[in-house]
């Protein structure tokens, strides 16, 4: 099976060369990576073209370099243009955390009824402190999976529809609403290995708009009718727990937060 990486960028060249190096160093060698550049103005691009061509493997590279309105566009292109059987979407300033991650994830495909695989996450975080993150599996409206190190059967997406582009910043969120209308017991289509797969940067989009996305998260909630008790709780803790954190960083006392992502994360 092929897996198709995708990798919205835009000005990018900081972090490109890392993101394309844990690709191209996969043990498993069947896949395309495909970047949808956002008509970036640095060296993202050369910088992609020229490590491909180093490896000699210039092929497995397509990119789509034109203007869209957006990441959620930005994976729609992607997926749209893509020829494997497999996706995932590997952000530009994250990278897969090993040379077995694909060889594990094809592993994982061997049964008919197996539409998603994904793991943990190692989430940077040079602010507010670094952890492991586990899908939050427990959680009442319908956050199970980590995005970041999602991998999915394109067929997913052909049934349950491409990515939502009024949203700008939680379009993952109201994917997995959709998802769990489509096929409702997502552990039955979903196999979870139990190891870090993608280190996460949390310097994108999601982190310098968090309270944007959380507010597109009670937007999906009240679409797609989780706006009950639980998801009002969720939506309610998630919003003051991100302006306590903005609060405490103003006035130096990062620690505390530390401290919470440790205990939550143990």
């Amino acid at each position: 099976m092929k897996i198709s990486v995708i990798t919205p960028t835009f000005n990018s060249q900081e972090t490109i060369q890392r993101n394309i190096v844990s690709v191209i160093n996969q043990s498993y060698e069947d896949f395309e990576h495909i970047i949808v550049d956002n008509l970036s103005t640095d060296a993202t691009l050369s910088i992609a073209r020229r490590l491909y061509a180093d490896h000699s493997i210039s092929p497995k590279l397509t990119i789509i370099s034109e203007k869209d309105s957006g990441i959620s566009e930005a994976f729609n292109k992607g997926i749209t243009a893509s020829t494997g059987e497999i996706i995932t979407i590997l952000n530009s300033d994250d990278e897969f955390c090993d040379t077995t991650v694909f060889k594990e994830v094809i592993a994982a495909f061997a049964t008919e009824q197996t539409l998603i695989v994904h793991g943990d996450m190692n989430f940077v975080d040079r602010v507010y402190g670094s952890n492991r993150r586990k899908p939050l599996v427990s959680a009442p409206i319908g956050v199970v999976f980590n995005h970041p190190g999602m991998f999915l059967k394109k067929e997913v997406y052909t049934k349950t529809g491409l990515y939502n582009t009024e949203f700008k910043y939680s379009m993952d969120y109201e994917y997995y609403c959709r998802l769990q209308q489509q096929y409702g017991d997502t552990s039955m289509i979903s196999r979870y290995l139990s190891r870090s797969l993608v280190t996460m940067h949390a310097e994108g989009a999601s982190w310098d708009n968090e309270i944007k996305s959380i507010h597109e998260i009670q937007k999906a909630m009240k679409i797609h009718r989780l706006w009950n008790t639980d998801g009002q709780l969720y939506y309610y803790s998630r919003i003051s727990r991100a302006r306590l954190k903005k609060y405490l960083n103003r006035i130096g006392l990062n620690g505390l937060i530390r401290v919470w992502r440790n205990y939550k994360w143990r």
